[in-house]
């Protein structure tokens, strides 16, 4: 872990920390950044799919036929 001084929006790190459901700087900051990475592989990973539909290597219809894999 390193440590970095810098200069924080205050406004928007009160806000961050009440969606976030965090008490210190610290951990409003440390969730945050886990929280953009992954909501932006999440999005990477949406737009892969997407092309995999597009591309005809995925059919969609059988991942959303949930009788295929729920009894």
């Amino acid at each position: 872990m390193s440590r970095t001084v810098i200069d924080l929006d205050d406004e928007a790190l009160e806000a961050a920390a009440r969606e976030l459901g965090t008490t210190t700087k610290r951990d409003t900051i440390n969730t945050a950044l886990r929280e953009i990475t992954a909501r932006y592989r999440r999005l990477r990973a949406l737009e892969n799919s997407r092309q995999l539909v597009a591309d005809g290597a995925l059919d969609i219809d059988i991942l959303l036929d949930k009788t295929r894999y729920r009894p």
